[in-house]
């Protein structure tokens, strides 16, 4: 496995830097770059977090993403003393867009964007994972974190609840009892803690370690066709309805995917035992 970082297509205090892995295959490294401030977040943030889903949804070239934070900490969240010094862009932002069929707002898009992404998304999570942190992790579809991280659903402590689409996420993978524990007590658990309970998907000794698990775990799923990940997580955001909704979600996602090239591609390299060569992710029909 290799990788190489081609180009940086945001700044500070958002980055997004591209590598190349398993033979080409194209990742996205979303960065958090505050670390003298455990990358706390700020409206800048949240505007280049949104930002750089969008580019990102654009690109069907790319396979996969890492959600990640510089320095010592994944996100501390929401930095109160930063975005309080502008109350009129918390009232815009909190809005929803009425153009959005989902209906949410900036502070749940920056978290919920990661689900609809039509590419694997894998959190890799270090120190602080806090009230706002959490919840941009559980938009990725799994979270590799070190052992000795901290998880907490922080906004207990202020009196607040998470809004940042963190009453979904929070409920898909730990169940709604263990969620509305977490959320009522901000209780911290250790990164291991945090895998035993579904916040995280597997635990490991060092942010080094967990760094490379991830990109380990993109590189397996490159062996899947593209169509059929992207097809995978639309189905599962609209899973939990009635099942009425969720069965005609499962018709309608398998009637693309029986359509599409990479499927007859993956069913000839079965056929024939050989790996299968896909050609780039279906193209609107395929949106989370």
């Amino acid at each position: 496995m290799t990788h190489a970082n081609d180009a940086r297509i945001s700044t500070s205090p958002v980055t997004v830097e591209y590598e190349h892995l398993d033979g080409g295959a194209k990742v996205a490294v979303v960065s958090l770059n505050r670390p003298a401030k455990l990358n706390g977040l700020t409206m800048a943030m949240l505007r280049g977090l949104d930002d750089a889903a969008k580019t990102l949804r654009r690109d069907r070239d790319l396979r996969g993403v890492i959600l990640a934070g510089e320095g010592a900490s994944f996100c501390a969240g929401l930095d109160f003393g930063s975005v309080l010094k502008k109350p009129m862009d918390i009232v815009r932002a909190f809005a929803p867009n009425p153009l959005a069929g989902d209906g949410t707002n900036l502070f749940q898009r920056v978290c919920w964007e990661w689900r609809r992404l039509p590419v694997p998304v894998i959190a890799v999570v270090q120190g602080h994972c806090y009230g706002g942190g959490v919840q941009l992790a559980l938009g990725a579809d799994f979270r590799v974190t070190a052992a000795d991280a901290r998880w907490s659903v922080l906004e207990a402590k202020w009196g607040l609840i998470p809004d940042m689409s963190g009453a979904r996420t929070l409920a898909d993978h730990v169940g709604a009892e263990q969620a509305r524990w977490l959320t009522m007590t901000g209780r911290e658990l250790s990164g291991a803690e945090a895998v035993e309970v579904g916040l995280a998907t597997e635990a490991v000794d060092s942010l080094d370690d967990a760094n490379v698990r991830a990109r380990e775990m993109l590189v397996e799923l490159f062996g899947r066709s593209p169509d059929q990940l992207a097809s995978t997580k639309a189905l599962f955001n609209r899973a939990w309805r009635s099942p009425r909704a969720t069965f005609r979600a499962e018709r309608f996602e398998q009637a693309k995917l029986l359509l599409s090239e990479n499927a007859a591609r993956a069913r000839e390299a079965a056929l024939k035992k050989r790996p299968p060569n896909f050609v780039r992710r279906g193209t609107w029909a395929f949106r989370g």
